[in-house]
């Protein structure tokens, strides 16, 4: 069955909150700038480069180092699901359009504390095959310039510096490439109008939109929803949960000791659970080891069983696995027919991080 327009949003971005000091705009459906024939804006939105707190693969750039370039400035952070799905097809117009005279520049703005760090920030660069320039926007400076409020989120800048197109969330890559090739024509460069074929492998594959019934869901009490275990969760708190008798679609429960903190909720002891009812083909968990260098191991079930053939890239067929470094982890890939089944993930050592679940 497919989403509503609600949930779609949901589904093919993730949206701001309070904790990145912006507001979240209507998430009813994702927002596309459809007019590419002139520009509306002339406030410089590149100059805000000036601005980022370190650069990846690049020296930094100016407006000026970029005049009569066309740019794509692609907003990303690293553990974002639909980020992860979307930049395949940026990677691939980086490559095509180069000598053409397109300019890709991606801005890291992290959603989770752990995103700050700049070598995770290298790591995941390179991990993701992300070669082409990276501001790195911790302060979230150059995001507010551009009045931005979701990951991914691209803007399609042309040589003369104006705002021609902008798209928000997954989808419409079409459209993008027909936007990038008309202001590199405009531009004088002879383009090839056929368009990149990608197949994105793993986390980056696209997601099963037809049997997607479950939007992303975050673990810290900030944000998250349909918690169901008895009680509330206790703010900043270490608290033993129990684990809800029965589950309803999307709803969610802890059960052993835990602390919920406002974007991250973690495990004091061992053997704590999470489980969640979902529908959909793939579930992931932004995970990590609060220790650096301290693996915390889990074992994963879906319907009381171990994963078998449906175990994601991160698990065995047994259902085992280690987190570590904090990151998404794909948990669950199922083939065949999809229905609402129960995930439960039991960690079998304290200490670990969770942030947030994202499905595909």
């Amino acid at each position: 069955m497919r989403p509503g327009a609600a949930l779609l949003a949901a589904f093919l971005a993730c949206g701001t909150s309070a904790s990145t000091g912006t507001s979240t705009k209507d998430r009813s459906m994702p927002q596309q700038m459809t007019r590419i024939a002139a520009g509306w804006r002339t406030e410089g939105e590149l100059a805000t480069l000036a601005h980022a707190t370190a650069w990846i693969n690049s020296e930094p750039l100016t407006p000026a180092a970029l005049k009569g370039r066309v740019v794509l400035v692609q907003f990303w952070t690293y553990s974002c699901i639909n980020w992860l799905r979307n930049e395949p097809y940026v990677r691939a117009w980086a490559g095509k359009y180069k000598k053409a005279g397109l300019v890709v520049i991606g801005v890291h703005s992290p959603e989770f504390g752990f995103e700050h760090d700049l070598e995770r920030v290298r790591r995941a660069a390179q991990e993701y095959k992300v070669d082409y320039p990276v501001a790195v926007d911790n302060e979230f400076a150059i995001w507010r310039g551009f009045d931005n409020q979701y990951w991914p989120a691209l803007y399609f800048i042309d040589a003369s510096g104006r705002l021609r197109h902008q798209q928000f969330g997954e989808g419409e890559y079409a459209r993008s490439e027909k936007v990038i090739q008309k202001l590199l024509s405009e531009n004088g460069a002879k383009i090839d109008e056929g368009f990149v074929t990608v197949e994105g492998q793993g986390v980056e594959a696209a997601a099963d939109w037809s049997s997607l019934a479950s939007p992303e869901n975050y673990l810290g009490y900030q944000r998250t929803q349909n918690f169901v275990s008895p009680g509330e969760l206790k703010e900043d708190q270490r608290q033993r949960y129990a684990a809800p008798t029965r589950l309803k679609l999307n709803q969610w429960g802890l059960s052993g000791v835990w602390t919920a903190g406002k974007q991250v909720t973690l495990a004091n002891s061992a053997n704590g659970r999470i489980v969640y009812r979902f529908h959909a083909r793939d579930l992931h968990l932004v995970m990590g080891s609060a220790v650096p260098g301290t693996p915390v191991r889990f074992r994963v079930l879906i319907d009381g069983q171990p994963p078998g053939s449906a175990h994601g890239l991160d698990v065995d067929a047994q259902g085992n696995g280690t987190a570590d470094e904090p990151r998404l982890y794909q948990l669950i890939r199922q083939t065949g027919r999809i229905a609402d089944r129960e995930f439960l993930i039991e960690f079998l050592d304290p200490g670990v991080q969770a942030f947030s679940l994202t499905f595909g």
